[in-house]
């Protein structure tokens, strides 16, 4: 099986700064370009349409959406109209999204049923079906037919799930093509992520391993080892209260986690990195040099990922160029042999 490997960006830029960074990373060879769509920055999609026309090999997506912030008949028309411009492809990436009450967003009361709504919505306009989608949180009449110009037929568009949950990646087992653990650097999770979707492919009959398992996490990648691992903690500090009680192959004290989050919450985050021990901080997060990424990433692709998603901040200072091409010219080329 080949591996992949993927990098993503936070929605925090300006034009110029998306176009650079797309004209640099489309200097390597890496699989996928993805950005997130977490709120409150930018919509995924005024991102990936400004990248667009400067990747000419990745394909491009949202890793992943809420449907609640961008409602599925919006995913549809703007993957449409991306479409026209990725060279490389396009996914779309489905998520229950977190934080969302902070913004003033709600989610469904039964998420996991508005996921399987959304994704209905999306693959009937993009398909050009008629008949509509008569669902409890999202619907289209039967009349409603997409109105811009579509993906050609037999251009696949894949379906990414990110959850850390075991009903989700059930349900990602039954109609998606892969599903991405965001914020996950374990490779002790694979195959328990890769169980649940089991579950869902027997009940749709798909074969086994139909889906793949995607880990994504805050990477820093420098020379100086310990000034990647100081800005990893950082930034992996800002999340870890909301997923290390996810990982079901991990048991982090409250008492930790407690700390942690309450030194973020009051902007102290000199407090909270150093309480991130080593061991816990490769759980979270892929940090050092070079050589450290790449034994790093062949443990996650032996534990049986399908693909490897390099997250933000990429290097130690505020310019990740630098960080960009360590991955594009010492890490990617060590994987190689995964990825053939």
């Amino acid at each position: 099986m080949r591996r992949e490997v993927s990098i993503a960006f936070q929605t925090d830029k300006t034009p110029a700064q998306y176009a650079a960074l797309a004209q640099l990373v489309d200097q390597y060879a890496f699989d996928a370009v993805s950005v997130y769509c977490d709120a409150p920055y930018h919509p995924a999609y005024s991102a990936l349409l400004l990248m667009a026309a400067h990747l000419h090999k990745a394909r491009i997506g949202p890793a992943a959406i809420p449907p609640a912030r961008i409602p599925p008949v919006d995913i549809a028309a703007n993957t449409a109209l991306l479409a026209q411009l990725a060279q490389g492809g396009v996914y779309i990436g489905l998520a229950r999204g977190a934080w969302l009450d902070e913004a003033g967003i709600a989610e469904p009361a039964r998420p996991i049923q508005a996921i399987r709504e959304a994704a209905a919505v999306v693959r009937c306009l993009l398909s050009g079906a008629v008949g509509g989608v008569a669902g409890e949180f999202y619907r289209i009449a039967p009349h409603i037919r997409a109105p811009y110009p579509l993906p050609p037929p037999d251009q696949k568009i894949p379906l990414l799930i990110g959850t850390w949950g075991r009903k989700l990646a059930a349900l990602a087992g039954e109609i998606a093509d892969e599903v991405k653990v965001g914020g996950s650097g374990n490779p002790d999770l694979v195959p328990v992520m890769a169980s649940w979707i089991a579950g869902g492919e027997h009940t749709a009959n798909r074969p086994a391993g139909s889906v793949g398992v995607v880990l994504g996490a805050v990477t820093v990648v420098d020379e100086d080892r310990e000034q990647a691992r100081a800005a990893a903690r950082r930034a992996v500090a800002l999340y870890l209260p909301v997923v290390a009680p996810l990982d079901p192959t991990l048991t982090v004290e409250p008492e930790l986690i407690h700390r942690i989050r309450e030194a973020v919450r009051a902007n102290r985050p000199e407090e909270a990195a150093p309480l991130i021990s080593d061991e816990l901080l490769d759980r979270f997060a892929l940090a050092g040099r070079p050589s450290d990424i790449v034994a790093h990433a062949e443990a996650i692709y032996a534990a049986g990922a399908r693909r490897i998603e390099f997250g933000t901040p990429h290097g130690s200072g505020p310019n990740p160029a630098h960080a960009i091409r360590l991955l594009g010219e010492k890490v990617l080329p060590a994987l190689a042999r995964w990825r053939s």
